[in-house]
């Protein structure tokens, strides 16, 4: 059986940040949606939860740490090329994301990253596959 990795997120409003995530261009699994949560799909193998405060609250013991108030994670995608970089960070600012580092390019990486809604970063980066 293939590893999947599930990635959990607080959010503020599971529905704005389920409308951010599909701008971008990514699905949702509606069997594991309700009003307090939705499942976002990467790829065949990576998702990511994103529960109202409440719910995630009730799945950690842990205190919840919001993301602006300080890192508490470092989540980067890959992309097929740098112009899908640079389209995806342009999806989320005008989706109402934040920029938290414009375009970086050491010949074979090339980078963006920006904050949903939440504050939740991403890091977007394309590298070169003949390097």
């Amino acid at each position: 059986m293939e590893r999947r990795v599930f990635i959990t997120l607080p959010v503020v409003d599971v529905a704005r940040s389920r409308s951010f995530y599909q701008g971008l261009g990514f699905a949702i699994d509606d069997r594991f949606c309700d009003e307090m949560s939705a499942c976002l799909v990467i790829s065949n193998s990576i998702y990511v939860m994103l529960l109202a405060h409440s719910r995630f609250q009730d799945l950690s013991v842990r205190p919840m740490i919001l993301p602006n108030d300080g890192a508490s994670a470092l989540i980067t995608l890959s992309c097929a090329s740098r112009a899908e970089v640079d389209q995806m960070n342009a999806a989320a600012l005008a989706l109402g994301g934040a920029e938290i580092h414009g375009a970086e390019d050491l010949g074979h990486m090339y980078s963006r990253a920006f904050a949903d809604p939440d504050g939740h970063g991403f890091g977007i980066m394309w590298i070169d596959p003949t390097e």
